[in-house]
């Protein structure tokens, strides 16, 4: 019995170490994609390059989050996802661009960045202490992150400003939803891959950034 209780106890001690590590090694990925993302995006800022367009970015966004999954489990994975936030770093340039154009644009920029800041920690820490099993969100934020894409290209090609507010309403939901339910997963083991978790973490701050930008920058008037 003893021998069975110090097995336990040694498989736990080492359950922690394996989530710790799995944390650390997230969290400084993420850092530093963003770190590069926000370089790439400053450069694409400095030189006035315009938007690639949908297409591109839909293209350039899905085909190099294909490759980072195909390469998750070697070095190059992480090249790749260094590719993947460089590339969407390129893209946020000149979103962040048009809106600090506009009179109070520094403001609706500043106040987007501080609120995604303080959803991101307050939602990771929360996951953190608390070890909360969220994975029963899964099956909901697929199809809702789903259902809002479709949303926002209609919005998109139909030009559908009403909708395309409410898809960014949405869309600020679903992206704390999946910091909720990746994080949960990596504390709970469901998700053992640093490189995935850090993807799905940028992700969801890229779009929950985006989709503040765009609900500030209409209730200031400026949309």
């Amino acid at each position: 019995m003893n021998y069975d209780a110090q097995t336990t106890v040694a498989r736990s001690q080492q359950s922690v170490l394996q989530t710790n590590k799995l944390l650390r090694n997230t969290y400084s990925l993420l850092a530093l994609t963003l770190v590069f993302s926000a370089m790439t995006a400053g450069l694409s800022m400095a030189f006035n390059w315009g938007h690639p367009g949908l297409l591109i970015t839909l293209v350039g966004y899905f085909g190099l989050l294909f490759l980072t999954h195909k390469l998750q489990n070697s070095v190059w994975g992480i090249a790749s996802v260094f590719a993947l936030t460089g590339f969407m770093g390129l893209t946020l340039g000149p979103i962040v661009s048009m809106y600090l154009g506009l009179p109070n644009g520094g403001e609706i920029v500043m106040q987007a960045l501080g609120g995604t800041g303080i959803i991101f920690f307050a939602l990771s820490a929360y996951a953190v202490k608390s070890q909360k099993d969220f994975s029963f969100m899964g099956g909901f934020l697929f199809v809702g992150i789903l259902v809002a894409f479709i949303a926002g290209l209609a919005a998109v090609f139909f030009e559908m400003p009403g909708l395309s507010l409410a898809v960014s309403a949405m869309f600020v939901l679903l992206m704390a939803g999946l910091i909720l339910f990746e994080t949960s997963q990596i504390v709970n083991g469901g998700e053992t891959n640093y490189i995935m978790a850090t993807v799905t973490l940028y992700v969801s701050i890229y779009n929950l950034f985006t989709s503040l930008l765009h609900l500030l920058g209409a209730f200031a008037g400026d949309d």
